[in-house]
């Protein structure tokens, strides 16, 4: 009798398990279809790492139909539409993604980051310089950030240095231009031959060659940019590997979340 009910006991707790993990099992395709958006996520994710950027774009997309507020759909995409160049797409998904306040600062951190990068391939250097300021005000210790911070602000004082240049020089031409040349006696002496001799009419004067833009006292001039950059260098050993990539900003991998 001991045998028989010990034998009843087990059938018993077979029929249990076997009851969970139906339940189980049941239960993924149950989330699956509760929440969609993350399934065509880990795609797109997939497809990224793959560096098949434009199937993951449309994974992304599609987890946005399912769920408009999913922040990681939202980053994501505007990361693969950065590797794709459509800049301008690129820079509404991640400035979405950057102002979500209910995220955290460090993921926050990185969308700003990467919306300067996008800015500044669109050569929208302001805007770029103030997504890195709001990239640092969430992630103050990103070393990233602070240089090309540095170097972007010293492109824009170089290129505004070189802007004031070519108008002084122009301002300078124009003064010359209007005022009278002196003379000395034989050019009067001519000049009354002149009037009294029919005149025959005068090719025009040659306009003087416009001078080149010369740096301003104080100015940061290339070689100078190029010791500031040295110097960055020396103390950041990861910078060095970095600057080398793409136009002299650094540029971090897009992590997908």
């Amino acid at each position: 009798m001991k045998t028989e009910k010990t034998n009843h006991r087990i059938v018993a707790l077979s029929l249990q398990l076997g009851c969970l993990l139906l339940m189980l099992g049941l239960s993924l395709p149950a989330q699956a279809q509760k929440y969609p958006e993350r399934g065509m996520v880990r795609k797109g994710n997939r497809a990224f790492e793959k560096e098949k950027f434009d199937r993951s774009i449309d994974n992304y997309r599609e987890a946005l139909e399912a769920a408009p507020e999913n922040w990681e759909a939202t980053y994501n995409l505007g990361n693969a539409l950065y590797r794709t160049e459509q800049y301008d797409k690129a820079a509404e998904s991640l400035r979405r993604a950057a102002s979500d306040s209910l995220r955290s600062a460090e993921e926050r951190a990185e969308a700003y980051y990467n919306l300067a990068d996008v800015q500044y391939r669109q050569e929208k250097l302001p805007e770029a310089l103030e997504s890195l300021k709001s990239s640092l005000r969430l992630n103050p210790d990103d070393e990233d950030a602070k240089f090309n911070y540095t170097l972007i602000k010293r492109r824009m004082q170089q290129e505004q240095n070189q802007d004031q240049n070519q108008d002084q020089n122009q301002e300078q031409n124009q003064e010359q231009q209007q005022q009278p040349q002196p003379q000395n006696e034989d050019q009067k002496g001519d000049q009354e031959e002149q009037k009294q001799e029919p005149q025959e009419p005068q090719e025009p004067q040659e306009q003087p060659e416009q001078a080149e833009p010369q740096p301003q006292e104080g100015s940061l001039s290339d070689q100078e940019l190029e010791q500031m950059l040295d110097a960055i260098q020396a103390q950041e050993d990861e910078t060095q590997e970095k600057l080398k990539e793409k136009q002299g900003v650094l540029v971090r991998g897009t992590k997908n979340w």
